[in-house]
């Protein structure tokens, strides 16, 4: 290779090589950097960047809420190299006996109470607290300080976390009464980066305006300072509040609530509107609230009370009204009793929750995915196959949409959620309808099968496409072996002419001038130089004609046909043979084993036709049929009759020629008319677009029809 095309390449591979290293070093830049500031995007219903870890996280209002008493539910985001930063959101509770807040430098997350590596700020109400402490896959200890007026379920405060190097501190702001309260520790062995994060532990939450900003060491000491000089007037005494949810009591109804089981219900009569309390467990809040004990669940519409999630036990008291298979609690009041642990959901068939037995129960069951569809903006439908049983699960769009652009058809799926068989929400189109929580209720199971029509024959085009460059391929390397073997001959060409034949002509050159010496001696020495003589001119013909059809110069550069011409032409040079050469059919280019297999057959023809034949005129025909070429040497010499096997040694040469190619050899003769010499050899098919199929099964068939070839390449006749 040139030396220029060796630096273009060099010059080449160094630009290639900064562009890598530069794109390396702006995803660096990217993922400790550019990730922030960060703000959510809870208002434009995007949560794509968010993963779940626990708990029933969906958008609300321009929020993201966990409806779940679960213990150590989490929310992450952000990259897990971002190092100094501060973390604010405004945080609601939606319980009594729990915390909720914030995570930051968070790391190695699972599910499960502290299974992380970061650390937490958090609003408690069990102790009416701010806590600050670290999680490493458990709880290493945590800093506390009291909440001026304590902290209240339902009410939005604003919590800031900050880290920078290995300080933190906390600070909490009610929004109503605007206490502040903070909370500061450090660290000797810190997490010095990780993501950020929304947790609560057995109390759901609402969070909203989350943000995260790089921050310092001058703006933790700002921060402070803020605190400490706002101190005294945040903590004053706060007046009694009018009271809580917790504190007000339901509004008295008129008569005396009759205690029933849910499953009972149905077995009252609505005549008299009687008012019934029943006392569950929240399996669903949306787009109906829910409620279940352990003999079923009951539809409460519209109802008046608190704010419930997911897991809350409350007292339920209105009208029943009865259905197919359960009730509907109208007018009803709820009241929240206390807050634990959701209930595990049944796991049945699709066929038992067609049946109607588990209607307005929470459960589990498996279906093969059909198709998604969005009937509104904010609601996702799931037509799920399980057996010959279709159903459909519905579920609130948002946080999950990027979960939903995963999934494909054909997956198999295990849900959660309350079974429906209201027909307003079946439409009489399925026998039931699943109501899930949010799109964490969906687990995959199984992706589709790779069996499908489409990856069949996309498996089938492979393979044609394989095969047809594996035949390209064997073509490729045939022709570099054809090519090798051409070179070799050449050299020998080369070797012989420059030894063989110069010898002869010097040892012609020699007996000429010994006889020329013995001018006067007797007349039988004469006769013996010229005779020697004439052998070594001979021998030196014979030479030079084998050197020719060792070089394929003539075969390469002017074709098959002009070389046989060529060659004859130089064999009956002086005499009296005419010679007649032709070409019919469509002409194409032949390979090289062919051409150069067909050269040699048609030499050794014309050659025994001039030796031996004495003819006055040879034919030489290459004929172009359709997916074969045939060569055919004739003359109108004596010809031969039936000799067996006594044909000589160019004849049997000949067809070991046609038998390597696996072509069809013949000789046809008769004493006094001539002998015909013609060799068919199939051709590769020419591979057209339009008649890619049919080509395809010539380049199969093509195997066989070189072997039947073959066998009839042993058959020869005679006229007689």
């Amino acid at each position: 290779m040139k030396a220029g095309v060796w630096k273009r390449w060099f010059v080449l591979g160094s630009l290639v090589a900064l562009m890598l290293v530069g794109l390396l070093i702006v995803g660096l830049l990217r993922r400790h950097l550019w990730g922030l500031p960060y703000n959510d995007h809870f208002a434009n219903g995007n949560t794509d960047e968010w993963h779940a870890f626990g708990g029933t996280w969906e958008l609300f209002d321009n929020a993201i809420r966990n409806d779940s008493d679960e213990r150590g539910a989490k929310l992450l985001a952000g990259s897990t190299d971002w190092q100094n930063y501060v973390l604010e959101a405004d945080i609601k509770l939606l319980g009594h006996d729990g915390d909720a807040g914030l995570i930051i430098r968070s790391s190695d997350e699972e599910e499960g109470v502290d299974s992380y590596n970061g650390y937490y700020a958090g609003l408690r109400n069990r102790d009416n607290a701010l806590i600050l402490g670290r999680a490493n896959h458990g709880w290493l200890g945590e800093q506390t300080a009291p909440v001026p007026g304590g902290v209240h379920p339902f009410r939005w405060y604003h919590i800031k976390l900050f880290a920078v190097d290995c300080e933190l501190a906390a600070s909490a702001t009610d929004t109503e009464s605007g206490a502040i309260v903070s909370q500061r520790m450090a660290e000797t062995d810190c997490t010095r980066a990780g993501r950020i994060g929304l947790r609560s532990y057995s109390s759901g939450g609402i969070w909203r305006n989350v943000r995260a900003n790089p921050a310092s060491s001058t703006d933790l000491r700002s921060m402070q300072g803020s605190i400490a000089a706002n101190a005294a007037s945040a903590n004053a005494p706060l007046p009694k509040e009018a009271g809580s949810n917790k504190d007000k009591s339901p509004e008295d109804f008129s008569g005396t609530p009759i205690s029933q089981p849910i499953s009972g219900l149905r077995l009252l009569s609505t005549s008299d509107s009687p008012l019934v309390t029943v006392r569950g467990v929240v399996v669903l809040t949306t787009p109906t609230l829910y409620v279940q004990d352990s003999s079923g669940g009951v539809a409460v519409p519209a109802p008046q009370g608190p704010p419930l999630k997911v897991g809350d036990e409350v007292e339920v008291t209105g009208n029943p009204q009865a259905g197919n298979f359960s009730s509907v609690l109208r007018n009803a009041r709820v009241q929240l009793l206390w807050a634990r642990e959701p209930i595990p959901p049944l796991s049945v068939t699709a066929s038992q929750a067609a049946s109607g037995a588990f209607d307005a129960t929470f459960v589990e069951l498996e279906g093969h995915l059909v198709k998604i569809e969005r009937p509104k903006e904010n609601t996702v439908v799931l037509d799920l196959q399980a057996g010959q049983q279709s159903f459909s699960a519905v579920v609130n769009g948002g946080r999950g949409d990027a979960f939903l652009h995963r999934l494909k058809e054909n997956s198999l799926l295990r849900m959660r959620g309350v079974c429906v068989v209201d027909p307003e929400y079946t439409h009489n189109l399925t026998p039931f309808v699943l109501l899930m929580p949010s799109m964490d209720e969906v687990d995959v199971l199984a992706g589709p099968p790779w069996w499908t029509a489409g990856h069949l024959v996309a498996i089938l085009v492979t393979l044609l496409v394989l095969v047809l460059v594996a035949q390209v391929v064997h073509g490729r390397a045939e022709r570099w072996r054809l090519r090798a073997v051409l070179d070799e001959r050449e050299r020998l060409a080369h070797e012989m002419h420059d030894t063989i034949a110069q010898s002869f002509a010097g040892i012609g050159f020699q007996i000429q001038a010994i006889r020329n010496n013995l001018a006067d001696q007797v007349s039988p020495v004469q006769k013996q130089l010229d005779l020697a003589s004439d052998l070594v001119r001979h021998s030196h013909e014979e030479a030079r004609r084998s050197i020719a059809t060792l070089r394929p110069e003539s075969i390469d550069s002017i074709g098959l046909l002009p070389a046989l011409d060529s060659c004859a032409r130089r064999m009956v040079d002086g005499g009296q043979v005419h010679l007649n050469v032709s070409v019919s059919g469509n002409v194409r280019a032949i390979p090289i084993r062919i051409s150069d297999t067909l050269f040699r057959i048609g030499q050794e023809a014309i050659a025994n036709a001039v030796r031996h034949a004495r003819p006055k005129t040879v034919n030489i025909v290459l004929r172009y049929e359709g997916s074969a070429v045939r060569l055919v040497v004739e003359d109108d010499g004596v010809g031969f009759g039936d000799v067996g096997d006594s044909l000589g040694f160019g004849v049997r040469g000949m067809r070991k020629r046609a038998q390597a190619i696996s072509a069809a050899f013949q000789i046809i003769s008769s004493c006094g008319e001539g002998t015909r010499v013609q060799v068919t050899a199939a051709l590769p098919p020419r591979f057209v677009v339009k008649e890619w199929h049919s080509n395809f099964w010539n380049y199969l068939r093509g195997f066989r029809s070189h072997g039947q070839n073959g066998q009839r390449a042993n058959s020869h006749s005679y006229r007689g």
